[in-house]
């Protein structure tokens, strides 16, 4: 979760220089488009929470001696 953190600052840094020159291909949304960016946000942190959790939730469910024992 820290590197999708670093990703969100350095990409919403990004998206707002970056929107300075796409602003005539932004139909209907204005160049700083709050609700736009939270969305994006939003949606990319919940993805990234779950890749996070699911691994980490199988890897909890594991006994370990049943690991050492398989080795």
């Amino acid at each position: 979760m820290t590197l999708t953190g670093l990703g969100v600052a350095i990409g919403l840094g990004g998206a707002a220089v970056a929107s300075r020159a796409l602003v005539t291909m932004l139909f209907g949304v204005s160049r700083l488009d709050l609700g736009a960016h939270l969305g994006v946000v939003g949606m990319l942190l919940a993805v990234a929470a779950g890749a996070c959790w699911v691994p980490a939730w199988r890897a909890s469910r594991v006994d370990p001696a049943v690991t050492l024992r398989a080795e």
